[in-house]
């Protein structure tokens, strides 16, 4: 009995022991399976993580624009004489006369056919393309001449009498698609594409006119930026390289964001641009180039940064015997010390090589164009800040000034499209010897910000009688207000729609209205092809090859959407 107490106690004793062991393997189970679970969640975290860095949202960012606008133009135009529709006239009147022999009592050509006649006219015409006049022309010709004799009885009819011309209402439609991809790590690509047309048209010509150089026609720096059809062109694609050498350095190479630059984001309602950016006082064309940019970090110039541009305007294609062209390029040095969200300051300068007569279009003043000579070399200097002020009364205040200079160096050549000397001499008809011409400008403006997203606006700008700017891209519909001679005054108002953003953060809806009234002084805003004239002294018989406008006016409204 006592035997089997001793045995039941040990049992009992043994499987007192025992427990514990089964538990710590039941716990040790346990751990395991917890660390396996655990290493299966972190593995799958990691296989999700790898899914989203490949997902579209990661790499590709889309965001694009669409503007609805209305414009009501008008203008006033001075008296002048048409060349073109002169040497028409004379050249008809020679034709009848060569081919009926009309006037023979006044020894008008007697016995030429129609093939002598028109040649005696183009000589005619070619001497007096040499001596700048009708009369000195007459005086050179050998008066013996039966063809000359007959000359004076002509009656060459070109002269073209003031008007207004208008376009009550002009409807346009922009749409505008931006793509930013994240290609390798500090390389990105950045692509608009961009369709602008007119309603019920798919050419230029319902916006086109005999007027100023920068809206005759559609060319390469102006493509999407001037109404002309219903294609989705490339307006910019280019790459950049950044933080090379884990220094903050930049390369971006492509068609470049050189468009609609600081401070006409003000009026455009846009975002500040970035460090792509031009001043939109000195260049606003859509050019295919290189840039090179250093942003330091320095405490007391924060955001500074400065770059080096470099574009083309112009291949002028394989050299020949018969193509001696230059290609028309264009350098550039910006220096931005302050960059901050209240303080902007610009500092450049630019120099245009080799600059040609016409681009490439087709136009509604010389018919097919393309350069035909360089003309010499152009250098701008510019300096402005822009800034914003936050609670002046229930609002924020924006305000800016800017200032530009061109300085022209002009060769001897003669642009055979026009009978115009180049770069701000020479008249037509009218060649002088090429001189050095220095232009200015300056450009203001101010924008209120109201807790209503009420925005309202006033900007003006002034050019000088010998001022060259680069802007054929600029948003206006008349003419690029920033290259006029003379004045500009531009109030507007933006009415923003207090809607939540859903595609961005940066995405809105709103109205504006705006008002330009241009005031020229001289012939040629935005052309450096021929001597400017002034306006108020132009008579009926100067020949001009574009209708001098002394004032026009733009009353226009939108309706924008940014996504």
């Amino acid at each position: 009995m006592k035997k089997k107490s001793i045995t039941k106690v040990a049992i009992t004793l043994m499987l007192a022991m025992m427990a514990p062991l089964a538990a710590y393997a039941t716990e040790l189970d346990l751990q395991l399976k917890i660390d396996n679970l655990t290493k299966e969640v972190n593995d799958l975290k990691g296989t999700v993580k790898k899914v989203e860095d490949k997902s579209l949202g990661k790499w590709l960012t889309i965001s694009g624009d669409y503007r609805f606008r209305v414009d009501s133009l008008h203008g006033q135009t001075a008296a002048y004489t048409d060349p073109n529709k002169m040497f028409a006239s004379v050249g008809q009147q020679l034709q009848m006369a060569a081919f009926t022999n009309t006037n023979a009592a006044s020894g008008f050509m007697p016995g030429f056919t129609a093939g002598q006649a028109l040649t005696g006219f183009m000589g005619f015409a070619n001497t007096m393309k040499a001596t700048n006049t009708y009369a000195g022309a007459l005086a050179l010709l050998n008066p013996a001449n039966p063809f000359v004799a007959g000359l004076p009885t002509l009656a060459p009819t070109g002269a073209v009498d003031a008007y207004k011309p208008k376009n009550d209402t002009l409807y346009t439609n922009k749409f505008g698609l931006d793509l930013h991809a994240k290609a390798t790590q500090n390389v990105t690509v950045n692509v608009k594409l961009d369709m602008y047309k007119t309603f019920g048209s798919q050419t230029d010509d319902a916006t086109t006119g005999n007027y100023f150089a920068d809206r005759i026609g559609v060319f390469d720096g102006t493509l999407g930026h001037v109404p002309s059809d219903s294609l989705l062109n490339v307006d910019r694609a280019y790459a950049t390289w950044s933080n090379i050498a884990d220094q903050p350095v930049w390369f971006s190479v492509g068609r470049r964001p050189s468009t609609n630059g600081a401070p006409s984001n003000l009026r455009l309602n846009n975002e500040r641009p970035g460090n792509g950016g031009t001043p939109a006082l000195l260049v606003d064309y859509a050019f295919d180039g290189m840039t090179i940019g250093y942003a330091p970090d320095i405490d007391m110039l924060p955001g500074a940064y400065a770059k080096v541009c470099y574009g083309r305007g112009f291949d002028s294609g394989f050299q020949s015997a018969s193509n001696s062209i230059k290609d028309t390029d264009m350098l550039g040095i910006a220096v931005i010390p302050v960059d901050t969200d209240p303080l902007r300051v610009w500092l450049q300068w630019n120099r245009g090589f080799n600059i040609f007569d016409f681009p490439v279009m087709s136009n509604t003043a010389f018919g097919n164009t393309a350069p035909s000579t360089n003309l010499g070399d152009i250098d701008w200097y510019g300096a402005g800040a822009m800034t914003t002020l936050k609670n002046i009364g229930p609002g924020t205040l924006n305000f800016f000034a800017d200032a530009g200079l061109s300085v022209t160096h002009p060769n001897e050549n003669v642009s055979g499209q026009a009978g115009f000397q180049g770069l701000g001499t020479g008249a037509f008809f009218a060649p002088e010897a090429p001189t050095t011409k220095t232009g200015w400008a300056a450009y203001a403006g101010i924008r209120y910000d109201l807790p209503s997203k009420t925005k309202i606006g006033f900007e003006y700008n002034h050019g000088s009688k010998d001022w060259i700017t680069f802007t054929p891209a600029s948003d206006d519909m008349w003419t690029s207000k920033l290259g006029t001679r003379g004045n500009v005054f531009e109030p507007y108002v933006i009415q923003e729609l207090d809607l939540k953003p859903i595609s961005s953060y940066v995405s809105k809806a709103f109205f504006k209205i705006g008002y330009q009234y241009y005031d020229f002084e001289y012939t040629g805003s935005n052309n450096w092809v021929g001597a400017p004239v002034k306006i108020s002294s132009i008579k009926s018989t100067d020949m001009l090859m574009l209708a001098p406008m002394k004032t026009a006016h733009d009353v226009y409204a939108t309706f924008e959407v940014k996504f």
